[in-house]
C-alpha cells in the first residue's frame, strides 16, 4: 500500500479514536495508530511526537468540538448561568456516536494520572462558573452536576434511558437554570 504524500492530522486522530473504541486505550500505540491509519510509525511521530501528545490531541479535539458547540449556543459574552445553560443544551444534543466516542476517550483518560489532568481542568473551569455564594449559583451547580451525571451514566451504559427520559431530564435541568437566573437573592 502506497503511503499518502501528505498525512492528514484529523485522519490520524480518527484512526486513533477507532483504536480506542476497538481495543481500548492500551491499543493506542504509535504502531497501532499507524497501522489503523495506513501510515508509517514515523508519520504518526512526525505529527504528534509521542503517545502522550497523541492522546492529548485526541482530548483537545473532542473537548474543542464540544466547547465550540457551547459557544455557539451561549453567544459572545454569556453570563455564567447562560454558559452553563448552553453546556446543558449541547450535552442534551449529544448523539449516540458522540456519547460512545466520549465514553471511550474518558475511559482511556482514567488510566493514567497525567491524562486525568486534562478533563479535571476542563471540569473545574465549568464547575467554577457557578457562584455558590448565591442561590442562583447553587442551582446552577446542581444543574451542571445533573447534566454531567446524566451524560456519564448514559454514555457508559450504566443507565439505559429512553429518548423521552433523556429529554425530560434536560427539561428539568433547564428549568433549574432558568429559575437560577430568575430568582432574586433572599
Amino acid at each position: 500500500m502506497a503511503r499518502p504524500s501528505r498525512i492528514d492530522r484529523n485522519d490520524v486522530l480518527d484512526a486513533a479514536e477507532a483504536v480506542v473504541r476497538d481495543r481500548g486505550i492500551a491499543g493506542v500505540t504509535i504502531g497501532g495508530v499507524a497501522q489503523a491509519a495506513g501510515i508509517s510509525k514515523g508519520g504518526v511521530q512526525a505529527i504528534f511526537g509521542s503517545k502522550d501528545q497523541l492522546i492529548h490531541a485526541m482530548y483537545e479535539r473532542w473537548s474543542g468540538e464540544f466547547d465550540r458547540a457551547v459557544a455557539a449556543l451561549a453567544g459572545p459574552t454569556p453570563s455564567p448561568v447562560t454558559a452553563l445553560r448552553a453546556h446543558a443544551e449541547a450535552t442534551r444534543r449529544t448523539d449516540e456516536a458522540q456519547a460512545d466516542r466520549a465514553a471511550a476517550l474518558m475511559t482511556g483518560l482514567l488510566t493514567a494520572e497525567a491524562w486525568r489532568a486534562y478533563p479535571a481542568e476542563w471540569y473545574r473551569e465549568r464547575f467554577d462558573l457557578a457562584d455558590t455564594g448565591t442561590e442562583e449559583g447553587r442551582r446552577a451547580r446542581i444543574a451542571f452536576l445533573a447534566t454531567e451525571g446524566a451524560f456519564l451514566l448514559r454514555s457508559f451504559g450504566f443507565l439505559n434511558m429512553s429518548d423521552e427520559e433523556w429529554q425530560a431530564i434536560f427539561a428539568d435541568v433547564q428549568a433549574l437554570l432558568c429559575n437560577a437566573e430568575a430568582r432574586p437573592e433572599r
